[in-house]
């Protein structure tokens, strides 16, 4: 019997709850149910709001509770699955740990049950292009590799499925880390900047919830740190198991590093070994030659240097990380919707060789935007604003003592406005680039449906003026 069978055998009297019908939870829903255990999917949104997804759910066996009662009667629950994005302080999630009920998630139960070797990285920025360049070096050697967390795949559906000598490679953020007490057999930390200080308590939490990846290892776990990051390089106090190094600034003793020629190398404890030159990998940035080497320090000795290069050289990119999605009149356009944060955007601008303009602005997590403001005068040309944080960004970017009036600002409404206003200004060379340095929760669920929005308006320029958001983009709503 498996530790996957002999868990749904342990709970099939039990009641469990979900909190919130999400990405992560709707096919893990639909599993529990079809397997006889009583589940109720509890979510803010109304049934009408849900659509298709309710009408499945409830097929499977689900109990719904939907709207704003929808915490209603949960101390009823045995296990209660918490959502990602819900606070792990949530006073009914406080009260329900204090009566003794068992509050989980479905990251935290894969782990439990999961027979394969297990990666995971997390870390403010590069999360998930480090996460795939793994999941593409591990594939490619042959492996037969899971991907998922964070990167919006649930992976508890397939665990039945999964092989003791197949891999799982994951991407975790701090709303799952926080409430974590297993740790992977591979820890990766890309790097910490402030992030998400809308809601965790402070700094510090975010930082502990970051830890949380590599204090639950044993002696035979390895770890990968950035060098380069005062934070991270703090976390090495942790480390039980191997600890390797990445850098792009210095070489390590173990680890891979970028050398000043710009070759990436590894050194396995002093023995160096040349892998390729940085102008050989395919998608654009320090930041990307970053994430190679961070990829490269998680998985050397199981992934040939031949499997690596050809990788680099041919591995597109991730949607939404500086993604050319047109060339129009003479001017290129990229979407860089995953920069939620000023460290990511100040990533996005070192790519480009000349000024840009750039469209910026959305959602506040409550995190500092002078940081930024040094790349807006280096890097922009004209910058658009608009959402929560353009007066933020706008203030940070006045007080820089450097700030001449250049670049200039104007303020928009929307995106729509915002590719309509760059349209305008943009002439033949030009670049344009979405990377707001902001979440995308102001008017979207998530980064990655502002993109697509932005990319639908792109590829509709010369055709905006006079038309509405739902017949430039359908799926607006």
């Amino acid at each position: 019997m498996t530790n996957a069978e002999k868990f749904f055998e342990k709970i099939k009297d039990k009641k469990v709850a979900f909190i919130g019908i999400g990405v992560s939870h709707t096919d893990v829903i639909r599993q529990f149910a079809e397997k006889g255990i009583y589940v109720e999917a509890r979510d803010r949104s109304d049934r009408e709001k849900l659509g298709e997804t309710a009408d499945i759910l409830e097929k499977s066996g689900a109990v719904l509770k939907l709207g704003d009662g929808y915490l209603d009667g949960i101390d009823e629950a045995d296990i209660v699955f918490r959502t990602p994005g819900m606070n792990w302080w949530n006073p009914t999630l406080c009260e329900l740990r204090r009566n003794g009920k068992a509050i989980t998630s479905e990251m935290e139960v894969f782990f439990d049950l999961c027979p394969c070797k297990k990666y995971a990285v997390t870390g403010s920025d590069g999360k998930t292009t480090t996460t795939t360049l793994i999941s593409e070096f591990l594939a490619a050697e042959g492996k037969t590799v899971h991907k998922g967390g964070n990167i919006g795949r649930a992976l508890l559906p397939i665990i039945e499925d999964i092989k003791d000598d197949d891999c799982a490679v994951v991407e975790l953020s701090s709303f799952q880390l926080i409430s974590m007490r297993t740790s992977p057999d591979v820890a990766v930390v890309t790097n910490v900047a402030p992030n998400h200080l809308d809601v965790h308590k402070d700094m510090e939490e975010y930082i502990e919830a970051k830890r949380n990846i590599l204090r639950h290892q044993t002696a035979f776990s390895l770890t990968v740190l950035n060098r380069d990051n005062v934070i991270t390089r703090s976390m090495a106090e942790l480390v039980r198991g191997e600890l390797r190094w990445f850098s792009h600034l210095e070489e390590v003793r173990n680890g891979a590093f970028l050398r000043g020629d710009g070759m990436l190398c590894y050194s396995d404890h002093g023995k160096i070994t040349e892998l390729f030159h940085r102008s050989e990998i395919k998608i654009p940035g320090l930041h990307n030659v970053e994430n190679y080497l961070t990829a490269i320090a998680a998985t050397w000795g199981e992934v040939s240097v031949e499997t690596m290069h050809s990788v680099a050289k041919n591995f597109g990119g991730v949607e939404h990380r500086i993604e050319l999605c047109r060339e129009f009149e003479g001017v290129k356009w990229y979407n860089d919707s995953i920069a939620t944060s000023p460290t990511r955007t100040i990533a996005g601008l070192s790519c480009f060789d000349r000024k840009i303009i750039l469209l910026a602005g959305g959602y506040d997590k409550k995190i500092p935007y002078a940081p930024l403001a040094p790349s807006l005068i280096e890097k922009v040309k004209l910058l658009i604003l608009c959402g929560p944080t353009a007066p933020k960004i706008a203030k940070a970017l006045q007080e820089h003592p450097d700030y001449d009036g250049s670049p200039e600002m104007i303020f928009v409404e929307d995106l729509e406005e915002a590719v309509s206003t760059a349209y305008a200004y943009a002439e033949e060379g030009d670049i344009v680039a979405l990377s707001p340095a902001s979440a995308s929760f102001d008017r979207y669920r998530n980064f990655e449906l502002r993109g697509k929005h932005f990319k639908e308006l792109v590829s509709k320029i010369g055709q905006i003026d006079g038309m509405t958001a739902e017949e430039l983009w359908p799926d607006y709503k």
